[in-house]
This record gives C-alpha cells, structure tokens and sequence, in this order.
C-alpha cells in the first residue's frame, strides 16, 4: 500500500516538475512563481473536480443498483437528502489533502496555504453531510406520514443547524489562525448572557417543538383557533421562531411559535376528521309568551305528528293525576303542559329526526339562565358534515324551521332593538 502511495506521488510530483519547468522557459522571469502556482492549483481542482465526478457517479450507480428506494424508504429518504454527493465530495477532498504535498513541494508557503483551504473545504462538507442527515430523517418522517416527528425534527434540526454553525465557525476560526478551541469557547463564556437573551426566541421555539410532537397537540395542517389573536385556520407551516397560518379568507397570519406553549389554542382537527361539527346556537323568547295549555289548544297540537303521542300521553298522566286533587277545574292547579315546554320537546324530536344530525353525539335542547332579553333556548347538536358550506346550510335549515315552527305554539322571538 505504501509503495502505491509513493507510486501515486511519483506521478504527480512529475505532472507538477513538468508544469514548473514548463513554466520557467516560456514565461517572463516576473511572472514564473504566479504561474506555476496558478497552473499546479488549477491541475489539482481539475483533479479533485473529475475524481468527485466519477467517485459521485459510482456511489450513485451503486446505490441505484443495489437498493431499491421505492421498497426501502430508509435508503429512499438517504439517496433524496443526497448523502451519497456528500461522500463524494469527501473521498475527493481526502484525496487532494494527501496529494497536496505532491504537486505544491516545491512551493512550501502554497502549501501551507492550500492545506489551510482543503481543511476548511472538508469541513464545510462534513458540516453539510451532518445537515443532510437531518434531512434523511424529515424525508423519511414524510414517506411515513409521520407529521408529529415532522415537527419534532424541524424543531431540532433549525437548532442543530443554528449550533451547528456557531461550532462550525469555532473550528474554522482554529484551523484557519492556529488557535486552540480552548481559548474561543474560553472568551466566549463572558458574553453567556448576551446569547442567552439573543437566543430566548430560539431556545423557547425548541422546547415548544419539543413539546408540540411529543404531546401530539398541533401538526401541521390542523384546523385551529387562537382566541388571544382571534385566527381560524390550518396550520400551514411550524419553524423554530414562527409559525404560520392560513385564516379561511386566504390570508396567512404568522405567531411565534413559543405562543404554541403558553397560548390558548383550539385544535378543531378532530372535529374535522370525524365529519362532525357541533352546532350550539340559542333562540330567545319573550317569556310574557308563555302560558299553560288548555284542551283545545292541546288538540289542535295533537295534529303535529312529532308531538301527538308525546301529547296524548302526557293529557292522560295529568288528567289522572288531576282526578285526586282539589279545585281541578282551575289549570294552575297540578302538571300542566305549557307552550313552552311543549315546543322544546318538539325542538328536541324534530333534531333526532333530522338525518343531518349526528345520531351517536348528543342532542339537546335546554334552557339557560333567563336574561334582560328573554329566556334562551339552546339547542345543542353535532351536524355530521364538518365543512363550513354544509354546516351553515344544515344550521340555517334547523334555525329556518324552529322559528317559523314556534308561532304554531304562540310563542314570540324576541327582536332588540327594531324601530316602532
């Protein structure tokens, strides 16, 4: 092996003698050393250049033939984040620092020089390897659909790559001036506090991503909503510092990520994903409207089917009950169905018979707590269509019906505000 590594220098201590002496005789005295050293460097970066073309073309080739990336989606996400260039480029650059010596010995500060450059040049690639690697996962996370992990990585890798270059900066500083690591990272320690606070933004979207994938609370795409900013919309994109949304009037609204973690935040994913989507809406009646039913009144409601056998049933317990009390004649007297109570049961069926309502979710119709405005009744449904247009045409029908239905009951909505 030794004798091949002399042989190869041999041979490119005889290109560079041939470029040197050729040179010398064909070029003015002033100008023989710029040359030379001119000449040698672009034979070295044409070396380097074609060696990392066929070393490219053969780690590509036998990657291709080898794996295939379509049934192995590790080696898929390996040969998309372009490791295989990086490895290239490395064997290349490997190759030019050991051959250095050979074309520039007769140049020894070149030398010193060039070496300084190939250094720097291997490490830049290292660097770049290690951010590929990175790659490899997210291109991997994304063939799997993975969009939890997704957000995870993209967290770490923006820190990685921010730390990244920082110590990339360290040791290139080092190799280029000689200087120990020791004594960088040594100075860099009374400006701690400085990085800390120039970096709070940064540290804060890390530990929110962390937080993020590993609680499996937000990922992108989900429908959400942020009170504090008053934002409705689908996750389009989460960075280390910002996160950006697409509001459903087609604007893009962006927050810092770290409001993600201490932010109220409203994930209407699951709805949507269960073509669910609740409808919490309350009717307000003027209660001077209400009053108790009377024989007649009952019988004319009787003609309403949702309601018949509930009437016919509940006539018969009262008058049952009626039959044991005294002054039965006056209606205040014991149970007594009243408009209001009549047409909230109604409300109710007519919501279990809608086929646009969600069986398996619950149903309610109730009465909240009487207001200056009136008493509010809420009903309390899941349409089973979550898109927008849907659920508003499902929403308008149910509201459509039910106010023009409670004047069938004497009832009256309250209107604030209308002129006299």
């Amino acid at each position: 092996m030794k004798d091949e590594l002399k042989d190869t220098k041999d041979f490119l201590q005889n290109i560079s003698d041939q470029i040197h002496y050729f040179v010398k005789d064909n070029v003015y005295s002033d100008l023989v050393l710029t040359v030379q050293i001119l000449l040698k460097f672009v034979f070295l970066a044409g070396l380097i250049y074609m060696l990392d073309f066929i070393f490219k073309l053969i780690v590509n080739l036998i990657f291709k033939k080898f794996f295939d990336k379509e049934k192995y989606p590790v080696f898929k996400s390996i040969y998309q984040s372009r490791i295989t260039n990086s490895i290239a480029h490395l064997t290349a650059l490997s190759f030019a620092g050991s051959a250095l010596f050979s074309v520039f010995y007769r140049h020894p500060k070149s030398f010193n020089l060039l070496e300084i450059i190939v250094n720097l040049a291997i490490i830049f690639v290292i660097a770049g390897m290690l951010f590929r690697v990175l790659n490899t996962f997210r291109n991997y996370f994304v063939i799997k659909q993975d969009f939890y992990k997704i957000m995870a990585l993209n967290a770490i890798s923006e820190s990685v790559k921010i730390f990244g270059i920082f110590i990339l900066t360290v040791i290139g500083i080092c190799t280029v001036f000689g200087i120990k690591g020791a004594t960088i990272l040594g100075s860099l320690g009374a400006i701690t506090a400085v990085l800390v606070l120039v970096f709070r933004d940064t540290i804060l979207g890390f530990v929110t991503g962390l937080h993020v994938a590993t609680s499996r609370s937000l990922k992108v795409g989900d429908w959400i909503g942020i009170p504090k900013y008053n934002i409705e919309g689908n996750i389009l994109e989460i960075n280390l510092l910002t996160t950006k949304i697409t509001n459903f009037d087609k604007t893009i609204s962006s927050i810092p990520t770290y409001d993600l973690l201490t932010t109220e935040i409203k994930n209407l994913q699951v709805m949507s994903e269960s073509n669910t989507r609740r409808i919490k809406k309350s009717i307000f009646f003027n209660i001077n409207s209400f009053k108790f039913l009377n024989n007649e009144e009952i019988e004319k409601l009787k003609d309403i089917n949702l309601i018949e056998d509930y009437l016919s049933e509940k006539t018969s317990e009262i008058n049952l009950e009626k039959e044991k009390i005294e002054h039965r004649d006056k209606i205040i007297n014991g149970r007594q169905l009243t408009n209001i109570g009549v047409f909230r049961y109604y409300a109710q069926k007519y919501l279990e018979n809608d086929p646009e309502i969600d069986k398996e979710s619950p149903i309610m119709v109730r009465q909240l707590e009487i207001t200056t405005q009136g008493l509010p009744m809420e009903v309390y449904c899941f349409a089973n269509d979550s898109k927008w247009e849907k659920f508003e045409q499902i929403q308008a029908d149910i509201f459509d019906h039910l106010l023009v239905a409670s004047k069938e009951f004497d009832l009256q909505i309250m209107q604030i505000g209308l002129p006299k």
